[in-house]
């Protein structure tokens, strides 16, 4: 990805919103605003996502395909085209104001009338060698809904500690029918239910600890495990979860699910008047498309807010 231009340091006052995150949900809010006529800010903590994806197919627009780099590229360069500015930094404090919002972005204190938070979410790793490497080569995936098609027909592991697991595998059934789960939790946190629908399903679930891995490019993915030897899969999946990145909003006061997730209306607004969230830290589908329609409800609804409607 092309770096971002040197941004010159922004006024503390003026800006109409300060969007903290360059995902595909932040920058489509960037677009959007700019589009608005609104001196908007994005803050870019380098740190995306969509960024590890080699290339998906299911995003609409792209027949043959496009990486999560070029993606970004492409809607960084169409939000500053239309007035948005970007400034690589991590926002250290979110305090709400009377009116508006102060922001600490390492050396410099902004303040905007409106937050757009678009923080996205950490995976949970697996204890794998160079996970985030092994997952922009493909050699570990982690979005069944996004890539379950390419590996239709092949045998597929998933490494998974619970339910989310044992969901991720049957869901997986669609493409695949030779299926393991490799759970690498205490046997107990497999509920008996979860565990009669994969046996139903002819899911294979492994218990066995990991001792080594062995992920090669164009070869299948071994593990081996104490007791039952070497297993080879074509595709590896992990079901472990993720961890919303809500810490500037939960500081300030907004409320959150039981998943962790940040609250919004039908607006994207959290708890906090003036304070919106759009992306993976608001819902669990964890889709670059379902991020980008809610950055547009958002962007709209902040533009109507300053508008006073």
């Amino acid at each position: 990805m092309t770096p971002n231009p040197p941004a010159p340091a922004m006024p503390s006052e003026g800006l109409d919103a300060i969007i903290v995150g360059a995902g595909p949900a932040g920058l489509t809010a960037a677009l959007y605003m700019g589009r608005f006529r609104r001196r908007v800010l994005v803050i870019d903590g380098g740190d995306s996502r969509a960024a590890w994806i080699p290339t998906t197919h299911n995003h609409p627009g792209f027949p043959d395909g496009v990486s999560g780099t070029a993606l970004l590229e492409l809607q960084r360069t169409h939000a500053l085209r239309y007035g948005a500015r970007i400034l690589s930094g991590v926002v250290q404090t979110l305090s709400v104001l009377d009116p508006g919002f102060e922001l600490r972005i390492d050396d410099q204190v902004l303040h905007a009338s409106t937050v757009l938070l678009a923080c996205g979410v950490e995976d949970n790793a697996p204890a794998l060698p160079e996970v985030d490497e092994a997952v922009r080569r493909t050699l570990l995936r982690i979005c069944p809904i996004c890539d379950g098609f390419e590996v239709t027909g092949q045998r597929v592991g998933v490494i998974g500690d619970g339910p989310l697991g044992a969901r991720e595998a049957l869901f997986l059934r669609t493409y695949a029918d030779q299926l393991s789960l490799i759970h690498v939790a205490a046997p107990d946190a497999l509920p008996a239910e979860e565990r009669a629908l994969l046996a139903q399903a002819g899911v294979t679930v492994i218990e066995t600890p990991i001792d080594s891995v062995e992920l090669q490019p164009d070869r299948p993915r071994a593990l081996c495990f104490s007791g039952t030897g070497r297993v080879e899969f074509d595709a590896l999946y992990s079901a472990l979860g993720v961890t919303p990145r809500t810490g500037l909003a939960l500081a300030a006061g907004a409320r959150h699910d039981d998943q962790g997730r940040l609250v919004v209306d039908d607006h994207q607004q959290t708890s906090i008047p003036g304070l919106y969230a759009a992306g993976d830290m608001v819902r669990g589908l964890n889709q670059i498309t379902t991020a980008q329609g809610e950055a547009a409800i958002a962007a709209t609804a902040m533009h109507n807010r300053l508008r006073g409607v």
